[in-house]
């Protein structure tokens, strides 16, 4: 079980406010990126069905937040994915990737316009090369929480994600969304995949502006 302080209301007195230098393993996801081979496997009622994808990645680094004690350092992200070709949204996504320095947790938030949400967070060090986390149907710390529709049919058990930072500059992720579908027997693995490659750098935090 995590240990916390007694007083859970004193802020630090000594924040540092240049997010950019705070955000530990998130320093190298910060910034504007572009992913021409995404791949998702779905379901469909005939089966499983691969679909390549196009995503824009933007992460900008925010103030850093305080809880009491607690500091977290984050990037507000928005990706927006769409067929090759075509200009419709396939998947949209917003929230947050946060940063803990004083217990080496990463924690990602996320809301998607279908009437989902969860977060999910895993331990890393500052200087890690790859990093993976998790979310859980039920959890009150890293959970995930779906309109009625998708909990009646597409009941989400589990969402976990693996950041990898590649030599080249690009990072990569694999995702699993662990669903129970309705009228099938096991549960159904819907994963993502892709690479990013950096098309623009991150603007500092409001507060870094400022200083």
């Amino acid at each position: 079980m995590p240990t916390f302080p007694d007083d859970i209301y004193t802020e630090p007195s000594n924040l540092d406010g240049a997010t950019l230098d705070n955000l530990g393993p998130l320093r190298r996801m910060a910034g504007l990126w572009r992913g021409e081979k995404g791949v998702d496997v779905k379901p469909k009622a005939q089966g499983p069905k691969t679909q390549v994808y196009v995503e824009h990645y933007e992460l900008q680094p925010i103030d850093p937040q305080t809880n009491g004690p607690q500091v977290l350092y984050g990037l507000r992200y928005h990706t927006f994915i769409h067929k090759p070709g075509l200009t419709k949204m396939y998947h949209d996504q917003v929230g947050y990737w946060l940063w803990e320095p004083a217990t080496g947790t990463v924690m990602q938030t996320l809301a998607i316009p279908r009437g989902q949400i969860a977060m999910a967070s895993g331990k890393a060090s500052a200087d890690a090369d790859r990093f993976e986390l998790t979310a859980t149907r039920g959890s009150l710390v890293n959970g995930i929480v779906s309109n009625p529709f998708i909990e009646h049919a597409f009941t989400t058990l589990e969402w976990r994600i693996e950041v990898a930072f590649n030599a080249d500059g690009t990072w990569s992720y694999e995702q699993d969304t662990v669903m129970q579908i309705q009228g099938l027997a096991e549960p159904f693995h819907h994963t993502d995949r892709n690479t990013l490659t950096k098309v623009g750098e991150p603007s500092p935090n409001p507060l870094a502006m400022r200083e």
